[in-house]
């Protein structure tokens, strides 16, 4: 009877450990979202894709932090370094790293890491009393196992640390994400449900909710031609996405009045992100996006016709993989990212 107890208190650890992340986003639903810097992307490929993709079949460990069912024993010893410039002198980097467990299971452990800068420390008076450094911090666990040999389920499980100034917060967070891969037709389909849980510990006395999420993504290639499809939708938890954009249509202008805009069309498309990959071999992939959601958010602050486009391209060179990736949101922010993915088990057989 032993193995049977045993079992029945895992399983009772689990269902507690649920119980409580569940107890925790309901709970955090009642003010304003924190740990935002979760939904920028780690993967400079998912960047390039309109920065947002859980669908894509790829041997690149940096794609699970958008979906921990993308993980697998072909990831075995895989690392991966990863560096974002972003807009306002926001600096992002981080790591993961995967081992596979057994045939048809792997693990992964994950650091990211947000630096926005120096800040002036102002006091209500105007005067200034010196700087901070506000940071985001998360560092994650991931295990994916294949149910089928087409079906693979994944979870990610988050600790988060933020400090702005004197305030901090400490949150945990889940991902689950499950994967539906046919190889014959090259057809990828997923759903995420990310960022379930809330605060361990409150920045003051009212509790922020997490920036939860439901996600579903279709990946194809043609199969006749390299090129590879992708629709990701998101922000499936509520159907109005309204923003705000001017009445004049001209930023300058002295009769400006921002108003908050939105019908079913524009709400349906700021669900959706579009991409499209060139893939002529293995080793090298041309990718391209396209994000409404990024083009109508910035409208109050000026866009160009490339804003909401973004942009990349990848090359593996012997034992490494290299990605690049560019992103312009409006005319003042362009946004880098660059990934470096190696496996470790080559540098031993040399």
């Amino acid at each position: 009877f032993e193995p049977r107890n045993t079992m029945q208190m895992m399983n009772r650890h689990i269902f507690v450990l649920f119980l409580s992340i569940f107890y925790l986003t309901a709970k955090a639903q009642e003010g304003k979202s924190a740990f935002d810097f979760l939904n920028l992307p780690i993967s400079s490929h998912i960047n390039a894709l309109g920065g947002n993709n859980i669908s894509i079949i790829e041997e690149d460990v940096s794609v699970i932090q958008h979906n921990p069912a993308l993980l697998g024993p072909e990831m075995n010893l895989q690392l991966n370094l990863n560096y974002m410039r972003y807009v306002a002198g926001i600096n992002l980097a981080g790591a993961t790293f995967a081992k596979a467990a057994g045939e048809r299971g792997a693990w992964a452990a994950a650091i990211q890491y947000a630096g926005y800068g120096s800040m002036k420390q102002v006091e209500a008076n105007g005067v200034i009393t010196g700087t901070f450094s506000p940071k985001d911090m998360s560092i994650s666990g991931f295990y994916a196992h294949d149910i089928t040999d087409r079906l693979r389920g994944g979870i990610q499980a988050k600790f988060l640390y933020s400090s702005y100034e004197q305030y901090t917060s400490l949150a945990l967070a889940i991902d689950l994400g499950i994967n539906y891969y046919n190889p014959d037709n090259q057809l990828s389909l997923s759903i995420a449900f990310k960022n379930l849980g809330g605060q361990l510990k409150k920045y003051n006395e009212n509790r922020d909710k997490m920036p939860w999420d439901i996600q579903l993504g279709l990946s194809k290639t043609l199969d006749h031609a390299p090129f590879r499809f992708s629709i990701t939708a998101q922000h499936l938890s509520r159907w109005k996405l309204p923003y705000t954009a001017p009445t004049t249509g001209e930023y300058n202008s002295s009769e400006d009045e921002i108003k908050e805009k939105g019908n079913f069309a524009t709400d349906l498309f700021r669900h959706l992100v579009f991409g499209i990959d060139y893939i002529p071999s293995r080793n090298l992939y041309i990718a391209l996006g396209y994000n409404y959601k990024y083009r109508s958010d910035m409208q109050t602050y000026g866009r160009n016709f490339l804003s909401g486009f973004t942009v990349g391209a990848g090359i593996k060179v012997k034992m490494f993989g290299i990605g690049a990736s560019l992103a312009q949101q409006h005319v003042g922010g362009t946004t880098f990212m660059f990934n470096l993915t190696t496996n470790i088990s080559q540098f031993i057989q040399h």
